[in-house]
């Protein structure tokens, strides 16, 4: 193998390439990055096993071939390159030869035989989205996944197309223009960790009708963010089995294996009959609750909410080690009076994931679970669980 590729081209492949090689392996091959130059591209794939990425860099390729070497190596001597340099690479009996000016390192290699594939198998379903679309669904609901690994089926991302809609009172949001996910069926992403729950729709393209509920782990959903964020709204396309997903984004594909489990029937903790409705603006919640929660401590981050018709929403929080606080929000309320507590962090955490500036809870009892959703938007909703306070 034998190749000149610019520096800077080299670096963005492995860059998209390496985040999925995990540093310390007890196979060796694994820390290694798979170069394959062919057909004027180098084409690089790193691996943990579970996920695979392969990616291409334009190149002027002398001899074709293929090897691995360490990817972190490589990345680091790459990086130390100027900008704009050309780069040299030639693979000798067992080491690679890198070139760069007066520049050069010659790397251990092991054979690209030993690599191993994520075998990709048959997709049943495959769908293409805008880039920018998928990255906001993820966004939307991954602060809510579990990381509690005994249940290992809420450790990721349910992504499915529902077989009927919702009922409209179980929505309780009104939408002020343009095209609905009522519209049509709908793919849906969502992610709960037992305390709170996050769920995003968009209407469902075409070619994902029958799909399969699927867990997307959370190693591949930091991962597939990572890739979609340089690509705003070019399309990529998902294809998904019961085991696998794949995403080709640009010049680059991520499979990745799923969990295998049964993610739990959600759709029994989001309440429906909530009659207590509050609504204000988001950005002043959120400010609210982050001026109380100064003075909360790392176990109890309970917060106070005391609603009441025609009165602003009064925050408060108590801690016996460090002071009191409360606080105001202006908005409407329309109901009994209710005092109601939530975790304050997982409260900010909702509110930075939704969308729009306005934004309505509807409650029930102290005991009862709250809905949080934007104003004038049905593709999302939060569900938070309540505390004593």
């Amino acid at each position: 193998m034998k190749l000149t590729i610019p520096r800077d081209a080299l670096l963005s492949a492995i860059e998209r390439a390496r985040h999925v090689i995990e540093r310390r392996n007890t196979i060796p091959i694994l820390s290694n990055v798979l170069l394959k130059a062919r057909d004027a591209a180098l084409a690089l794939t790193g691996t943990n096993l579970d996920m695979e990425v392969r990616t291409t860099a334009a190149a002027e390729i002398s001899t074709p071939g293929a090897v691995t070497v360490p990817a972190q190596v490589l990345y680091d001597f790459v990086r130390k390159l100027p900008e704009g340099a050309q780069v040299q690479v030639e693979a000798l009996s067992s080491s690679l030869l890198i070139k760069s000016g007066r520049s050069r390192v010659t790397l251990n290699t092991m054979p690209d035989a030993d690599f191993p594939e994520l075998a990709a198998g048959d997709f049943p379903n495959t769908f293409d989205l805008h880039a920018a679309t998928l990255a906001t669904m993820i966004e939307r609901v991954s602060f809510a996944i579990s990381s509690e690994e005994t249940r290992y089926y809420l450790n990721g991302i349910y992504l499915h197309v529902p077989a009927e809609p919702d009922a409209p009172e179980q929505a309780q949001s009104a939408v002020a223009n343009g095209a609905t996910t009522s519209d049509g069926p709908c793919l849906r992403a969502v992610a709960t960790d037992g305390h709170r729950l996050a769920r995003h729709q968009v209407l469902a393209p075409e070619g994902a009708a029958g799909m399969a509920g699927i867990i997307l782990p959370r190693k591949a959903v930091l991962e597939i963010v990572r890739l979609l964020k340089p690509l705003g709204e070019e399309k990529v396309t998902l294809a998904v089995s019961t085991t696998k997903l794949r995403l080709t984004a640009g010049v680059t594909t991520l499979t990745t294996k799923l969990i295998d489990g049964t993610f739990p029937d959600y759709g029994r903790v989001i309440p429906a009959g909530n009659d207590k409705l509050a609504a204000m603006e988001t950005a002043a919640l959120a400010a609210s609750v982050d001026r109380v929660t100064t003075v909360t401590s790392d176990r109890g981050r309970a917060v106070k909410f005391s609603f009441a018709a025609g009165q602003p929403l009064t925050l408060s929080v108590r801690n016996p080690d460090s002071g009191d606080a409360a606080d105001e929000v202006d908005g409407t309320f329309e109901g009994e009076p209710l005092e109601i507590g939530f975790n304050g962090k997982y409260v900010l955490e909702i509110l930075s994931a939704m969308p729009g500036k306005q934004m309505r809870v509807a409650l029930g009892d102290p005991g009862s679970p709250a809905l949080f959703t934007p104003e004038g938007d049905d593709t999302s909703l939060f569900v938070l669980m309540p505390m004593r306070v």
